[in-house]
């Protein structure tokens, strides 16, 4: 199992409209499609300002590329990806392998 780990930075003072965006019209769909979300955070007044960290995990990479075509094959989701991405200033993806003594399928409940 692998965990897509997406940090997104918003412009200043507007991280509270992209939540907003997001849980209204981004998380129905993320929950419909990519089904397995491992957290959603936010920073506060420690460390960069303004940043969101989601992560969400998958089989492999096959997996992840399955449901993130049905995901962009979605036309709300297009429609929630024009209204939000104006709110951030920038987007880092990664994708993170657990360590031999980390089991995350007993994590996430698979």
């Amino acid at each position: 199992m692998i965990v897509d780990h997406r940090t997104y930075t918003a412009y200043p003072g507007k991280l509270a409209a992209f939540l907003k965006v997001y849980e209204e019209k981004g998380l129905p769909l993320q929950l419909k499609y990519l089904q397995n979300m491992v957290g959603w955070y936010q920073s506060m007044d420690i460390g960069p300002l303004n940043q969101v960290v989601h992560m969400w995990a998958y089989d492999d990479l096959a997996d992840r590329a399955a449901k993130r075509a049905k995901l962009n094959a979605d036309p709300d989701w297009q429609v929630y990806l024009q209204e939000a991405t104006p709110f951030l200033m920038s987007m880092e993806n990664k994708i993170l392998n657990p360590t031999p003594f980390f089991d995350l399928k007993k994590m996430v409940g698979k």
